[in-house]
């Protein structure tokens, strides 16, 4: 949720009855103090910060988090023993997203409170393996003894059912969020995302980090790069600094990352978050009553 997910989409979800997340991947340490005491005046609901640990200024974002009293923190991109212990010593609830069951056995290991499991189907950075999300929740399901999060490939109701009879003990939700009123991205990104449809994502630049992209400009540019074997450094070259920012939040569709999951395919509208939340569990509970009469 990479620019996409700021202090009004944080509170507005925590006011919605769900768990509220402010992507902390895009905010350098103060950008991200000033989303944190924003989304504490916004809601007096529990949230939480998503923290890829790959960046360089992450103990200063995690002194940040602590100085704010945050107390839920999602981690990501990263080993969880390096900061799992000093987290929780801190009384802060951890959850670590995994793409396997290899990396969630070792966030067990690490004493996360729960874990993320991520199906390949997700935007933005994934896994290696390409594992499905109906195939990786109850694989991880059958490793663990805590808390699993579905994730990769949900937006509607019945899915949310789908990865709870799997195994799930809940679902984490990104595609469908880019795409509210209260979501930072750019208007002409959410519009591109609603007009997506089946095919229109696709997983690459696995030499680097993989990432799902909607087939754009910039997409066709790296596939054209494949063709000569590139190096790690020419992909490196290509992909510059900056294109999730220009796609996702500057609205450059041409030449920027446009992250965004398979799901995209069935979000046909831009709505704000209280209404997609009710749409969801409203679809749940009818589902739930459907396989009841069944």
């Amino acid at each position: 949720m990479v620019w996409n997910s700021g202090w009004r989409l944080a509170s507005a979800s925590s006011n919605s009855g769900i768990l509220g997340l402010i992507g902390a991947g895009s905010m350098y340490p103060e950008t991200l103090r000033e989303h944190i005491q924003k989304c504490k005046k916004a809601t007096t609901k529990p949230f939480g910060v998503n923290v890829p640990m790959l960046y360089p200024n992450i103990q200063e974002i995690m002194d940040i988090i602590v100085e704010e009293g945050v107390k839920i923190v999602f981690t990501s991109a990263g080993n969880p023993k390096t900061w799992t212990k000093w987290l929780k010593e801190k009384g802060i609830t951890v959850v670590h997203v995994v793409s396997s069951v290899k990396f969630a056995l070792k966030a067990q290991e690490a004493g996360v409170n729960a874990v993320v499991a991520e199906g390949f189907e997700a935007g933005g950075h994934n896994g290696r393996d390409e594992t499905t999300t109906l195939t990786l929740i109850p694989m991880v399901k059958e490793q663990i003894n805590i808390p699993l999060i579905a994730a990769g490939g949900i937006a509607t109701g019945k899915a949310m059912l789908a990865t709870m009879v799997l195994g799930a003990d809940a679902v984490q939700i990104g595609s469908r969020f880019v795409a509210s009123e209260e979501s930072s991205a750019h208007i002409a990104f959410k519009q591109t995302v609603v007009e997506s449809k089946e095919g229109d994502t696709q997983l690459t630049l696995k030499e680097l980090a993989p990432v799902r992209l909607i087939k754009n400009k910039f997409y066709n540019e790296i596939q054209e790069l494949y063709k000569t074997a590139p190096t790690k450094e020419q992909l490196k070259e290509l992909l510059g600094r900056a294109r999730a920012k220009k796609g996702m939040f500057e609205g450059d569709l041409e030449n920027g990352e446009l992250e965004i999951g398979q799901v995209a395919g069935i979000i046909h509208d831009i709505k704000p978050v209280a209404n997609i939340v009710e749409d969801i569990m409203a679809e749940f509970e009818d589902a739930k009553k459907e396989i009841i009469r069944m």
